[in-house]
């Protein structure tokens, strides 16, 4: 069987059955051992447009291409087995109409072997969506702060503060309402959050929302420590690999220029004198 062809232990619907029960546990990867340490411990993995800033250092992940989406959704396909597989469609190859979503779609569940896409926009998106479910695609639905709006945001801002929560809510239940099985929240105040999840019926998934949504899902270099570009206040950094990386290859830099690497027991014998190696 090929890895296209093989199916996830969790689908959409085991992660629509968990509403209002345990917390979903989810995180992005966008590399095959990367992905097969978060598979171990989470419901979802997420193979984001974030990899554009994260792994390719562009700016916002308005450059991230359909081609970047599939490459680093197969590579993390390949370390998945158990966590339900989603992948992000990026900026561009969705908007345009429903027809445009469903062809990007079905090239990335198809080229990938994902269970699912997600997409940014709520209210504007429901036709998207619902032509998408229709015809066999399960979607993850992304409202709040959409990365990929930055610029018309006017910056990374906190959404639905004020008399903006109702369009935020407005969002949620259309998106609901259109057939995704989950929503990401992103970078609204927590009692927005509380609400929405009260009233949708499925999981809701925060980062920088609240603690009582269905789940969480942060970008895994940012909990790991490894990407410093930027500090979110929603982000906990549950260890610090950039720092121990970098202390890591001091120490190479310093030992090859000393000579003390590679040592005896790094470097191989002419075989004499019946040394083995």
């Amino acid at each position: 069987m090929s890895a296209n062809a093989r199916i996830t232990a969790l689908t959409p619907p085991d992660i629509l059955a968990r509403k209002g029960g345990d917390p979903l546990v989810c995180l992005t990867a966008y590399t095959t051992p990367l992905a097969r340490l978060v598979d171990r411990h989470c419901d979802i993995i997420l193979v984001g447009d974030s990899v554009g800033m994260v792994l390719h250092g562009l700016p916002s992940t308005l450059g991230v291409s359909l081609d970047m989406m599939i490459m680093h959704g197969q590579a993390v396909r390949r370390g998945v087995e158990r966590a339900l597989l989603v992948v992000d469609m990026p900026f561009g190859s969705y908007e345009e109409t429903p027809e445009q979503a469903f062809r990007n779609a079905a090239r990335i569940m198809a080229e990938t072997g994902c269970a699912a896409v997600k997409l940014e926009g709520g209210e504007t998106m429901e036709k998207t969506i619902r032509f998408l479910t229709r015809h066999g695609i399960p979607v993850m639905a992304h409202i709040g702060l959409t990365p990929q709006a930055v610029n018309s945001f006017g910056g990374y801002k906190v959404q639905g503060r004020g008399d903006d929560a109702f369009h935020i809510l407005r969002d949620a239940e259309a998106v609901a309402d259109a057939g995704a099985f989950s929503i990401v929240l992103e970078k609204v105040p927590a009692t927005l959050a509380d609400r929405i999840t009260e009233t949708v019926v499925i999981p809701t998934i925060g980062i920088g929302a609240s603690p009582a949504c269905d789940g969480q899902i942060l970008v895994v270099d940012d909990m790991l420590g490894m990407f410093d570009a930027f500090r979110p206040k929603f982000v906990k950094r549950f260890a610090e690999l950039g720092e121990a990386a970098d202390a890591a290859i001091a120490a190479y830099a310093q030992e090859v220029r000393s000579r003390k690497f590679p040592s005896d027991a790094h470097v191989f014998t002419d075989g004499r004198k019946g040394k083995t190696e």
